[in-house]
């Protein structure tokens, strides 16, 4: 089962990306570095609630 999360940027905190994750075998927190098209360069992303 699969569930719909969304990516926010570590510094200015909107949510640029949604994605998907296997809350089974992806317990912790998802993040990735990505680019950011209101800060202007690649920022971590991390999941959101």
């Amino acid at each position: 089962m699969r569930d719909i999360v969304h990516l926010q940027c570590a510094d200015c905190k909107r949510k640029n990306y949604s994605t998907t994750k296997n809350k089974k075998t992806t317990t912790g927190k998802l993040e990735f570095k990505k680019f950011c098209r209101f800060c202007g360069h690649h920022t971590a992303h991390r999941e959101a609630k």
